[in-house]
């Protein structure tokens, strides 16, 4: 049957030209197939907005590698990795092969890539970086690539013994988190100084770091209906988590949301047709579609903390970068007794790892979980620790002093120390050894063994040995009944110390 010439066939797009020719249309090239044989890659032509323009190649002489390189780069790219991620991971290999194509070493093949050989670069890169931040990177990339390597089986050549391990990472000090103390943050809430914001939205975008704890990319990027309620009608936060890839909610009180709210109909004044993300570029950006770049806002931030004078307890001008909020709303959760649990959800954490860095308690916190336990000594009878008398703080500095110094699995030490202990680690059976309920796991188990070892003893006829162990279950025993009539029903109320 002849084709309908009303309906468009499925034959390949054609073009009329002036003579009257018609010439079929060249099947247009996928930008990948453009931008992978490139020695620079373009983001922009990828359609990939970023803070970087390029992903470069150019720095890796072997075409094994590079090939290897490309491949990874684009698979990071398709599962929405980060392209500022994707290229260090680039330069990361491009370090590495620079390292294969000096004198001495001139790996030529995949399989000379060895543990042997990854020794010798582990040694080069201490000599170049001496621990900075970029060897650890460098080291943590190039195992990322090696496993990419053989997940996705791209050459299986790589031995199997080309992998770093843990203890190749250079050491680093433990950071303490980089919450802004208390003296600090008060000056910046005060509404006093949250005014002297020239543009009201970066107002609106500080509360919500404050309060939400947002990351600031997270922040800025925000869309424009960001408000939900559950079943009770509070009200959430509902953004992107762009680092973990996923949607996430906070909770907010009523007056963000009404901040929120307000802003919103600003908006509708500026963008009358809608504008999709809450806080836009001001600048070329007629539709409203482009939102504020995170770097505008820092800068924005540094002229308004100048304006605001705030100051630290000695005195000096403050530095503040929009992620501390997130440190101290963290650390402030936990010094109220908000759950571990519950921080890390509000946090949106992906693991206790990562919210435990926020669970450092402060000084103040510890001392009164302190004070708000029962203690009890070998004997049973409640330790008083009196929080007003007179040797208050010195009583609380002994403690402390004691649980760095002297730290054992089930209780305290309440010697002082500046005296020895004359009883030999015998803690149950010492007057100066302290415990509290939250030590009653540890007590039964350790009752449990006591029987054990008391009625092994008996059958074998070991005398002293029985001797010894029933004093210290005797001391058991006592401290267990004591500390249970907290758990009995009935029995007085005291905080957890845990």
């Amino acid at each position: 049957m002849p084709a309908d010439p009303g309906k468009a066939g499925p034959e390949r797009p054609r073009l009329q030209l002036h003579t009257g020719q018609r010439v079929e249309e060249p099947t247009p090239r996928n930008v990948w197939d453009i931008e992978y044989d490139r020695e620079v890659w373009r983001l922009r032509e990828l359609g990939i907005k970023a803070k970087i323009a390029h992903i470069i190649f150019d720095r890796i002489p072997q075409p094994w590698l590079k090939e290897l390189a490309k491949r990874w780069a684009r698979w990071r790219l398709s599962t929405g990795l980060g392209a500022e991620s994707a290229a260090s991971g680039t330069r990361a290999i491009s370090h590495f092969a620079q390292f294969l194509a000096s004198p001495g070493v001139c790996a030529v093949r995949l399989d000379h890539v060895d543990r042997p050989l990854l020794e010798r670069y582990l040694a080069h890169l201490r000599a170049d970086y001496a621990g900075r931040a970029v060897q650890r990177n460098f080291i943590g990339q190039l195992n990322l690539f090696f496993l990419a390597i053989r997940q996705h089986r791209w050459n299986d050549a790589l031995p199997t013994s080309t992998v770093f391990f843990p203890e190749d990472f250079p050491r680093y000090d433990e950071r303490l988190p980089r919450a802004l103390s208390e003296p600090v943050i008060t000056q910046l809430e005060q509404p006093s100084n949250l005014d002297r914001w020239k543009t009201p939205a970066y107002r609106l975008v500080t509360l919500i770091l404050m309060r939400c704890g947002l990351r600031i990319t997270d922040t800025v990027r925000l869309p424009h209906d960001c408000i939900v309620h559950d079943a009770d009608s509070a009200p959430y936060l509902r953004y992107l988590n762009h680092k973990m890839k996923r949607e996430a909610l906070v909770p907010i009180d009523e007056e963000l949301e009404r901040e929120i709210r307000d802003h919103q109909r600003h908006l509708r004044d500026r963008w009358p047709h809608g504008t999709p993300v809450l806080f836009p570029r001001s600048l070329k950006n007629a539709d409203g579609h482009e939102p504020t770049d995170d770097n505008v806002y820092r800068r924005a931030m540094h002229q308004w903390l100048k304006a605001c004078d705030v100051r630290d307890e000695h005195g000096r001008l403050v530095k503040v970068t929009p992620h501390q909020f997130r440190h101290t709303l963290g650390t402030r959760l936990i010094n109220r007794d908000v759950p571990q649990e519950v921080v890390r959800r509000i946090l949106d954490h992906d693991s206790h790892m990562m919210t435990a860095h926020y669970a450092r308690l402060s000084d103040t916190t510890i001392r009164r979980h302190w004070e708000q336990a029962r203690k009890v000594d070998i004997i049973g009878q409640t330790v008083a620790l009196d929080p007003e008398g007179p040797l208050a703080e010195a009583s609380w500095a002994k403690q402390r002093l004691g649980r760095v110094t002297q730290a054992l699995p089930n209780g305290f030490c309440g010697l002082p120390v500046q005296k020895s202990c004359p009883h030999a680690n015998a803690c149950l059976t010492c007057p100066m050894f302290v415990t509290t309920r939250e030590f009653l796991p540890q007590h039964r188990q350790q009752r449990q063994q006591l029987l054990q070892i008391v009625s092994a003893a008996e059958a074998r006829g070991q005398l002293r040995v029985v001797e010894m162990n029933q004093q210290a279950l005797g001391s058991l025993d006592r401290i267990i009944t004591a500390l249970e009539e907290d758990e009995a029903p009935g029995g007085a109320e005291v905080a957890d110390a845990g």
